[in-house]
């Protein structure tokens, strides 16, 4: 009784962060609401008993995902009104994936309350989830995690070539031209008549 309740707190927490990732009118606050949905979420793993699954969600997702979208937000200049205008154009799409998402969860949901799912397995006291995870990971989904590891990595290069984007306003030394420069470029000699008191 006591795990029921616990896990449909962090689920309405969770629930009320990702709404809030969607509503937030400020990137930044949206990067800091994810950051709370993430915690919570990594608290419902543990309550499933996946340890490994909750720590590795806080230390790559928020330790070093989150930290890298918020510098890539805080570097970038995010025009706020060309984000606002797009938010009304692609929401009847986003309420169909959502009403997709909510339909399967709760097909997930009968299949288990009515008895027709699997019951859940006893394991024994030497069980490790992290050596059955490394296990399905590198033999029966091992294709799926490369093309996971290409797209991370498409993702890095792509946050990388954002970042070194030229613009007008922004001010840049080269250095070849400075190491180039010559007295006679920089210092100009004035003969001037001295000037006289009165």
């Amino acid at each position: 009784m006591f795990e029921a309740v616990v896990f449909y707190v962090f689920a309405t927490i969770l629930l009320l962060a990702a709404v809030t990732v969607i509503v937030s009118r400020n990137p930044v606050h949206a990067a800091l609401f994810l950051v709370l949905a993430f915690f919570t979420a990594s608290a419902i793993w543990l309550l499933l008993r996946a340890e490994f699954l909750a720590i590795t969600l806080v230390l790559v997702y928020v330790g070093a995902v989150m930290v890298l979208f918020l510098f890539v937000v805080m570097m970038l200049d995010i025009n706020l009104e060309q984000l606002r205008e797009g938010f009304w154009q692609y929401l009847p799409i986003g309420a169909l994936v959502a009403g997709l998402m909510a339909a399967e969860m709760a097909a997930v949901l009968i299949n288990r309350w009515t008895g027709l799912a699997n019951p859940a397995k006893v394991q024994p006291a030497d069980y490790s989830n992290t050596k059955e995870l490394g296990r399905l990971i590198y033999t029966d989904y091992a294709y799926a995690f490369e093309i996971a590891a290409v797209i991370l990595l498409v993702a890095i290069i792509a946050a990388i070539a954002l970042t070194l984007r030229r613009r007008k306003d922004t001010r840049s030394q080269d250095p070849s031209q400075q190491v180039r420069a010559r007295r006679e470029d920089r210092v100009r000699l004035v003969s001037m008549p001295a000037e006289q008191d009165k």
